[in-house]
């Protein structure tokens, strides 16, 4: 459909998911949502509409939906969608035996990455990360989470930092940018790790927070990235300047990643295969996110699953996102990965669909404004060929979106 320059918009005859809690499943409501100027201001029965959305207003937009399923726009809380190069050498390598930590020993995995990346223009990185985002959009997704970590020096960080800026000005999605300097340990620190911390620590995080290059901090701690200590020492930088964390936690084995998250009060632990019950009960008391990551465990071939049953026990809201990388989430696709956490990690579909709405919005610090249906929220919207959320979440294959609507306005 053809984008509507109207900021008056009334969406009617839909089943619409809110996710709020109003004691329907997915916080279902039959009938029409009202937005005005980018702001959702009403949903609800259509027998309730308020007078002023009558349909004889001049300046308002009426879109029958036919009993289409509206939810919110889907929000992508852990990407690496900035990179250059190609790893599907690795993904044979992998099939034929060896481990994702043995390529890395290597010389491959992130730092093959880094050395593309740092080879290519801040423009042949905006065009393929646009490509990448658009098939993110056109699965219903309206904002991303989008990571550095793949330049590793300052000029490249930065360039991926910007390149994540300019796919928020050129495409209609929201961006949030998060700083993941503690990726890996880039070539120039070989054999120097404390001047590699020191240096995030004294040079780069000053200057993202003094520059608003990011809005958090994230680590890799993992027996092949950074220690509890050197995060620790990363995290303390973040806090000094402001700046909330995030972190790659307890993927391969147990380093306590999530109680180190927790003792920061971080927006959320991210992977959590090898997490004990007490990470996931620090995480309960500092109102962390956990957010899964199926499609890599997945792609790794892993046995061990997150510690849902956990996480539900201490109430920890679970997030679901794609990790779309180049090397262990070669993947786009949003509702494959909710699909993934039904049937490999044993979540509801409606855990899975709050995890890519209500729950992703708040481990990006964006709960109020985000993730739900409501008044006073963003009308980022996404119509779907379908009449129910079990539907959405049970077919693949083609993308059943109908329409995308971003602050207000129709794709």
């Amino acid at each position: 459909m053809a984008a509507s320059s109207r900021t008056r918009l009334l969406l009617k005859n839909a089943h619409i998911a809110s996710l709020q809690d109003n004691g329907e499943p997915y916080g279902l409501i039959k009938g029409a949502i009202a937005i005005d100027n980018g702001t959702i201001q009403w949903a609800g029965s259509e027998d309730q509409l308020p007078p002023d959305w009558c349909q004889t207003a001049t300046d308002l937009h009426i879109c029958d939906l036919g009993g289409r399923l509206v939810t919110p726009g889907l929000i992508d809380c852990h990407t690496h969608l900035v990179f250059a190069g190609d790893r599907s050498g690795e993904f044979e390598q992998r099939l034929n035996g060896a481990s994702y930590a043995d390529i890395a020993r290597a010389g491959g995995g992130i730092l093959a990455t880094v050395k593309a990346t740092r080879a290519a223009s801040e423009a042949e990185l905006l065009d393929l990360a646009a490509a990448r985002l658009e098939a993110m959009m056109a699965e219903g997704v309206t904002s991303v989470e989008i990571k550095s970590g793949y330049g590793l020096d300052e000029a490249s960080e930065i360039k991926m930092l910007q390149v994540a800026k300019r796919l928020e000005e050129s495409l209609p999605v929201r961006i949030s940018r998060t700083f993941l300097g503690a990726h890996a340990l880039p070539p120039e620190y070989a054999h120097d790790r404390a001047g590699y911390v020191n240096w995030l620590c004294q040079r780069m995080i000053p200057r993202i927070a003094g520059e608003q290059l990011a809005d958090a901090v994230d680590a890799y701690c993992e027996h092949i990235g950074f220690t509890p200590e050197e995060t620790r020492k990363i995290f303390d930088a973040a806090v000094r300047h402001n700046l909330p964390v995030k972190l790659h936690a307890d993927q391969l084995s147990d380093m306590r990643g999530a109680a180190l998250a927790a003792e920061y009060c971080g927006l959320s632990a991210d992977h959590l295969e090898y997490t004990s019950v007490q990470g996931v009960k620090a995480m309960a008391r500092a109102g962390s996110v956990a957010v899964l990551l199926p499609y890599a465990f997945y792609s790794l071939g892993e046995t061990r699953k997150p510690p849902v049953a956990a996480l539900r026990q201490w109430q920890v809201p679970m997030a679901v996102a794609t990790d779309c990388n180049p090397g262990t989430a070669p993947n786009t696709s949003l509702l494959t990965c909710l699909n993934m956490a039904c049937v490999l990690f044993g979540l509801t579909p409606e855990e899975s669909l709050n995890g890519a709405c209500t729950h992703a919005a708040r481990a990006l610090g964006r709960e109020q404004t985000c993730g739900q249906i409501a008044p006073g929220f963003h009308a980022d919207l996404a119509v779907w060929n379908v009449t129910t959320p079990a539907q959405l979440l049970y077919w693949r294959g083609a993308s059943p979106l109908y329409m995308r609507i971003f602050n207000g306005r129709i794709d």
